[in-house]
């Protein structure tokens, strides 16, 4: 959504009340005061971390966190990078929003990086991305007469076209690239996207299906600032979070819970919502969730239930190890945190 990229900063909603099946939850600072606001993040293991963000930076952990080895990349120091998709600790793929928009990919661990994908149009503003495995990903924009853009690549990100079948965008509805996070990709393929604006809907595509299946999500929404910020997909359900990034410290906001029953998916309202705006949100493991935002982090350990507020930090992007138990978060001014369970 290009009304609100700079101000973007944030995580979603719920409020508090909680019975908790965890020890005491807190957030390490581990790293900060680097020119960059960060909200690309990727977790590969326990080990292994990549995070993009304006300005041209980049940077990559080997040691969990402990060190961090940062660079501007030449050329492209004006660029945000507001997603990344890391495969292991040489692949890479970066993606920037604004114009013009670029993708990259590095196979040499960041000491090189190869230009994929570059439009000057300024219609084209790209949001998030994610990838079902490492060939297969998928490019979220913001809509382009009446559809959102949907970029495709088979290839492992060598290689990027426009999908066939786009799903179309309602007048005034758009995606925040706020955390990378507001586009699943489940490793079966099946594609989900959550909006905002004037209106906030869950946006989903099956596996081998020929249409979309959209569904107005209850949350709040209606201005350019508000809507449905991320979501992610737990064991037994998913949780869409956001909000208003324009007054982070409503509470009002509300985080939803869905299921994926047929036909079409079902919504609840927690009993108790994070605290304020939150701009993503992660599945940790079984019934626990962590969400994140510039008011502050929240967990849940009853699959969204409820939630409690566990640090006050502002951050804008939490993610989990796609193979392991790490949990990182990152924000502005280069700041980086480690979830400690």
């Amino acid at each position: 959504m290009k009304l609100s990229r700079v101000f973007i900063s944030g995580i979603l909603f719920c409020s508090l009340s909680f019975n908790s099946g965890l020890k005491a939850q807190t957030i390490d600072i581990l790293q900060q005061d680097k020119p960059t606001s960060i909200r690309g993040l990727s977790v590969v293991n326990d080990k292994t971390a990549w995070i993009s963000g304006s300005k041209g930076y980049i940077a990559k952990t080997e040691d969990g966190g402990k060190t961090w080895n940062w660079q501007q990349i030449k050329g492209y120091e004006k660029s945000d990078f507001r997603d990344i998709e890391a495969f292991n600790d040489k692949e890479a793929v970066i993606m920037s929003a604004g114009s013009p928009s670029f993708i990259l990919k590095t196979i040499d661990g960041g000491k090189t990086w190869q230009e994929k994908y570059k439009k000057t149009d300024t219609t084209y503003f790209l949001d998030a991305m994610d990838f079902a495995d490492k060939l297969h990903g998928y490019i979220l924009g913001d809509p382009i007469n009446n559809k959102f853009l949907l970029l495709e690549t088979k290839d492992g990100g060598e290689t990027w076209s426009e999908a066939n079948n786009p799903p179309n965008a309602l007048a005034g509805e758009a995606a925040f690239a706020a955390s990378g996070t507001c586009l699943r990709v489940s490793d079966k393929g099946a594609i989900y996207i959550v909006s905002g604006g004037k209106r906030a809907r869950l946006i989903s595509l099956k596996p081998n299906a020929n249409s979309w299946q959209y569904s107005n999500l209850p949350i709040t929404h209606g201005q350019s600032s508000e809507g449905a910020f991320s979501l992610s997909i737990g064991q037994n359900q998913g949780i869409v979070v956001g909000g208003d990034y324009a007054q982070d410290k409503k509470t009002d906001s509300a985080a939803t819970i869905y299921t994926s029953s047929h036909p079409t998916p079902s919504f609840t309202s927690p009993q108790t919502g994070p605290a304020g705006f939150q701009s993503s949100v992660e599945h940790i493991k079984s019934d626990i969730f962590l969400s994140t935002g510039t008011p502050g982090s929240n967990i849940s350990v009853d699959g969204g239930r409820t939630w409690k507020q566990i640090d006050g930090t502002s951050f804008n992007v939490c993610r989990k190890a796609k193979h392991g138990k790490l949990v990182l978060l990152a924000g502005n001014g280069g700041k980086l945190g480690i979830l400690k369970l």
